[in-house]
């Protein structure tokens, strides 16, 4: 069993460990870590391998055409918020973010992503070659694309208390947090629940999604995907992967089961039962690897991160800014990261 107590970070003298967290859907936004491409050379290296990667499973006229501009230079969110678009994009950022930390020397002992950053944190770890995951994230884009129109709507409630009004295929889509519970379904259907909801005295908030991710919605569209994710190569993780969907350390065994994979954008996403597995291990600095602060502000809800037993430190701002305001947070983070986990590569861009 892995052990974030015990899992060596590389370094001498004890430092803290460091434990990255990838963000998925809802953190898309329009030149999410754009500002990053001129101050950090590490980081443009990265996106462009995942961009090209991106382009190369598609071919010509596939979804990863256009995805560079798309992202350099499209104000349209609900162009971001599209399958074809949120998945592709940050799984890129999550992964050239994660590059960026790996590349200041940090060892993380653990990885945890959340959706598709689960995807990232695999090629980090070093599960999935980078083109290997770049197709199965086209394949899964491509499915996907054509699904019935849905969302998903974040409620400040427990399971147990939203229960009751789930009908209809609306289900629950992801556990955040105790009291943040993301419901999931086709648009008719889930306006009726959050209406039943809302007029019930509960507060929500909609997920930036045109898609019922994590839903049974989206079981006939991924049907035969696990064929196509038969034929890559897997390797077993060299940095340990928290699953979000299982609440545990990824296994050899589940990283070479392509039904794993391919059910994800149907099965909820556990990242709260994750991230109190992997905090119940150890008390890590956890680094959130990817645009916003979405993770990092659930993570401070932990009994953990308030006693100040672990931290919380984010790599790029929580709302869209300025390239400079990019540079910023990473500069913020770099000094955080040697201040709380010794690190003494994490220079300021």
């Amino acid at each position: 069993m892995n052990d974030v107590r015990t899992a060596a970070d590389g370094r001498d003298g004890g430092t803290r460990p460091v434990a990255l967290l990838l963000p998925g859907q809802g953190a898309q936004h329009p030149r999410m870590a754009a500002g990053l491409l001129a101050a950090e050379p590490v980081f443009a290296e990265a996106m462009d391998e995942a961009l090209t990667a991106l382009a190369d499973a598609g071919g010509p006229g596939g979804h990863g055409t256009g995805l560079r501009e798309d992202w350099l230079g499209s104000r349209d969110t609900a162009l971001m918020d599209h399958v074809t678009r949120s998945q592709p994009l940050l799984f890129a950022v999550d992964y050239a973010i994660g590059r960026l930390v790996l590349g200041w020397g940090v060892r993380p002992v653990a990885l945890l992503g959340h959706s598709i950053g689960e995807v990232a944190a695999a090629v980090l770890s070093g599960v999935f070659t980078l083109p290997d995951a770049a197709a199965m994230v086209h394949d899964r884009v491509a499915r996907l694309a054509d699904a019935p129109p849905g969302g998903m709507v974040a409620v400040a409630a427990t399971r147990e208390e939203v229960a009751p009004f789930l009908t209809d295929g609306v289900v629950v889509g992801a556990v955040n947090a105790p009291r943040q519970t993301v419901l999931a379904g086709l648009d008719g259907p889930l306006r009726t629940v959050t209406a039943a909801l809302a007029d019930a005295g509960f507060v929500l908030q909609r997920v930036p999604a045109s898609t019922a991710f994590h839903s049974p919605a989206l079981a006939p569209a991924m049907r035969g995907a696990d064929e196509r994710i038969a034929a890559l190569p897997v390797g077993e993780p060299r940095i340990p992967v928290m699953s979000g969907y299982t609440g545990r350390f990824l296994t050899p065994a589940e990283a070479k089961d392509p039904a794993f994979w391919s059910r994800q954008p149907v099965a909820p996403v556990l990242f709260w039962p994750a991230l109190d597995a992997l905090l119940a291990q150890g008390d890590p600095v956890l680094v959130e690897a990817g645009p916003g602060q979405g993770l990092s502000q659930l993570a401070r809800r932990h009994p953990a991160v308030r006693s100040g037993r672990s931290a919380v430190v984010p790599l790029l701002p929580a709302r869209p800014g300025t390239a400079e305001d990019d540079v910023t947070a990473v500069r913020a983070a770099a000094a955080a990261l040697r201040e709380r986990a010794g690190v003494p590569d994490a220079r300021p861009v």
